[in-house]
């Protein structure tokens, strides 16, 4: 039978800074005395392999999925490079508190210490509160003995590059980055298929204190001033191409057709606000805010999407 438009169930994941967002501005349904801090929505990540919701095939996963269609699916493309593996993790993120300072391993390191991806990401603001800050590298060039004297002194904070974080607002993490997202920030994110995380620095929290992974990261981290990490667009804008995904903003107003042939890659389709039909081949499915469809790649070159009223997606799809 033909491939079709695909949706899968989200996995939540309950955090020490998950709030209660998820559920009231996503529609996300979980218990609400839970503290979700991600609900991931695409993933291939052994222990979290989500798993189809719609159509006859339903119940199966996404490990599943690429056996069984390969290349229809994902790309040949993307096949070849990555077989079995998706490539892509997609997920929401709430942090009513501020998350711990991080950085993730490039592919090399990531192969050499964990027999795994590295972990390059984008991020795409849904909501944050009043003053809110992103922290994404450091304000001016240091090194690896400045770097420890702030970890010991917990003032981490003073090279740290803090950025205001509003609705729109886009930020690229490549891997070696130092990051963390900021109290009240509510936030798309699309990654390698990687979950390695060195948690750097935690903001002296004592009540919660939880291990560092200092040692594995020093040698990975780009000690060199951040530049460029936010980003602007305008109503339909490539946030986003890097040699792992490419990102695009689309403001909907009115119909719109994609052929995405091409790139020979699947399209994930994200929506950040109002509600939209999407359309490969007469099979439609409609995405509210909050929720997330895989358009085969067999099918990315007849993609039409209808807002219904107006509709903000982001567009995703292997380099």
């Amino acid at each position: 039978m033909e491939l079709y438009p695909l949706k899968f169930k989200p996995i939540f994941k309950e955090t020490v800074w998950g709030g209660g967002r998820l559920k009231s501005l996503l529609g996300k349904n979980f218990s609400p005395d839970k503290k979700i801090g991600e609900s991931w929505e695409l993933s291939a990540v052994r222990g979290s392999l989500s798993v189809a919701s719609n159509g006859y095939l339903k119940g199966n996963n996404l490990e599943e999925l690429v056996e069984v269609y390969m290349g229809e699916l994902v790309g040949d493309k993307v096949y070849e490079q990555f077989g079995n593996e998706f490539p892509l993790l997609v997920k929401f993120i709430d942090a009513a508190e501020t998350l711990s300072v991080q950085v993730h391993p490039d592919d090399a390191a990531a192969a050499e210490r964990h027999h795994a991806f590295g972990k390059t990401e984008a991020w795409y603001v849904l909501a944050a509160e009043p003053d809110a800050k992103i922290a994404v590298g450091f304000n001016r060039d240091t090194n690896l003995t400045e770097l420890l004297n702030h970890l010991s002194s917990n003032t981490l904070q003073e090279i740290l590059k803090l950025e205001s974080a509003q609705a729109g607002d886009a930020f690229f993490i490549p891997a070696g980055t130092v990051h963390a997202i900021g109290r009240g920030v509510l936030l798309a994110e699309v990654q390698q298929t990687s979950d390695i995380t060195y948690r750097i620095y935690d903001w002296g929290r004592s009540d919660k204190k939880r291990p560092l992974h200092t040692d594995l990261a020093m040698d990975i981290i780009c000690y060199n001033a951040a530049k460029g990490n936010k980003l602007s667009a305008g109503n339909t804008a490539e946030l986003v191409s890097c040699p792992y995904f490419t990102l695009n903003k689309l403001d909907l107003a009115r119909p719109a057709e994609r052929d995405l042939s091409a790139h020979d890659s699947f399209v994930i389709y994200i929506c950040t606000a109002g509600a939209a039909q999407v359309s490969a081949r007469g099979q439609a499915e409609t995405l509210s805010t909050g929720e997330t469809l895989l358009v085969p790649a067999s099918l990315s070159g007849e993609v039409q999407l209808t807002p219904q009223g107006s509709a903000t997606l982001l567009e995703v799809y292997v380099t």
